[in-house]
């Protein structure tokens, strides 16, 4: 029997049907439905290996972007312990803010309450599909995910397993059609039926939904990442960020892309760092005064390179006379996600956190870091990079929105 398609419109309306309902679960009616998801995923791993390989076969993908592709037991295994770590998170909706009691009397209470319908579009990672259906359905939020149509498969399937768990209400969960760029449109247009709308990808889905949605957008994901390894910096310290920041996962939005170096001990840590960047598999760039120092290990870099995020074993170097020009490259070329400064002396670390104007910033640390999971807050919609709702890890508090609870005793106003 041929089952007819259901369109983007009916979609968003059992999702606008499906809010209130959710909103009115209790915190262990959420958790219950989530810790049973979070068993289906481990449940149902084979199926999801299985989907996520015709995803792999068919997409043609390779690099990075393949490695964001993937599915294994590990991935699956972490993908459920996310959601049970969202389980152990408190519960923000209802939360009261503030209260106050005005001078005629009225009591005044300022509470979190849900967002309502959650749009969001992504590329690539199956896991998304997780971890943003539990950090919607525990603050209760209806969510509309629009995933990419190379891990088509894998989200049908996700979405098939999360769905049929006994509780599930109808419309809590919708897959949109990713075959064509008609189900984008309709929901960026989709004002009235969905509240916001998140883009998680890279800067060229980002600027197309910003620029044509009808809908709040919040934005979240590109990453041209910087660390600034200062004149008073320990060389082995810079070594392991500069290292893991770049390596451990470069296909991430929070990988280093960038390196500033100052210009005092460019002659010494410049070499050093290229030579242990070449030697892990990066490809290497730069100005033209670190090109001078590294020789033709290193590629010259071109003006473009700057604003570039390049999500691979990719990295571009150059060499500043001091923190303010540090600084001032920083917030001319990065994408204010993550940036990072390595340096003993505190009053300059403290200038470059003051005065760098991204989301996370760090003193002595790695950029990897910027993830909802590191900061405490479980699984993440996303980093957020802009400055009105919520800034960096877009987690549970984010999802929510406020209301006031106003109770008189026969106040009118005079």
């Amino acid at each position: 029997m041929t089952t007819t398609p259901v369109s983007t419109r009916d979609k968003l309306l059992r999702a606008r049907a499906a809010a209130p309902r959710l909103a009115q679960l209790s915190t262990a009616q959420k958790n219950a439905l989530l810790l049973a998801m979070a068993d289906a995923v481990e449940a149902n791993a084979t199926s999801i290996l299985d989907a996520n390989q015709r995803d792999l076969e068919s997409s043609g993908l390779q690099g990075s972007m393949r490695e964001r592709l993937l599915l294994n037991p590990a991935r699956i295994a972490g993908m459920a312990q996310g959601v049970r770590e969202v389980v152990e998170l408190p519960d923000p909706v209802g939360e009261t803010l503030a209260e106050w009691v005005r001078p005629n009397g009225l009591r005044i209470r300022k509470v979190r309450v849900p967002l309502g319908v959650i749009g969001i579009i992504y590329e690539s990672r199956p896991n998304v599909t997780v971890d943003t259906v539990a950090l919607a359905l525990k603050t209760g939020n209806a969510i509309v995910l629009r995933g990419g149509k190379e891990a088509v498969h894998s989200n049908q399937k996700l979405v098939e397993i999360l769905s049929a768990v006994p509780g599930a209400p109808e419309g809590a969960i919708e897959l949109l059609d990713a075959s064509t760029r008609d189900s984008v449109h309709e929901l960026i247009k989709a004002r009235g039926l969905v509240d916001v709308i998140v883009p998680r990808g890279g800067a060229g889905l980002i600027s197309f939904v910003t620029e044509n949605s009808a809908v709040p957008v919040i934005e979240t994901g590109a990453g041209n990442c910087h660390v600034f390894v200062d004149e008073s910096a320990d060389f082995e310290m810079a070594d392991a960020i500069v290292l893991n920041a770049k390596i451990q996962r470069p296909s991430v939005c929070n990988a280093a892309e960038k390196l500033l170096v100052h210009a005092s001990i460019a002659a010494e840590y410049v070499p050093r760092i290229v030579a242990k960047l070449i030697a892990a598999g990066v490809e290497v760039r730069g100005d033209q005064r670190a090109v001078a120092l590294a020789g033709k290990s290193m590629t010259p870099a071109r003006e473009q390179d700057w604003p570039e995020e390049y999500s691979r074993l990719c990295l571009a170097v150059r060499v500043v006379n001091d923190v303010d020009e540090a600084i001032a490259h920083i917030n001319r070329y990065s994408t204010q996600h993550s940036d990072a400064i390595v340096t003993r002396e505190e009053a300059r670390a403290q200038k470059f956190l003051q005065q760098v104007d991204s989301a996370c910033v760090y003193w002595n640390a790695s950029t990897r870091f910027s993830d909802g999971g590191e900061f405490g807050f479980g699984a993440e919609m996303g980093i957020s990079t802009q400055k009105l709702h919520c800034r960096g890890p877009f987690a549970l508090a984010e999802l929510t929105s406020t209301k006031y609870l106003i109770t008189g005793s026969g106040q009118v106003r005079g």
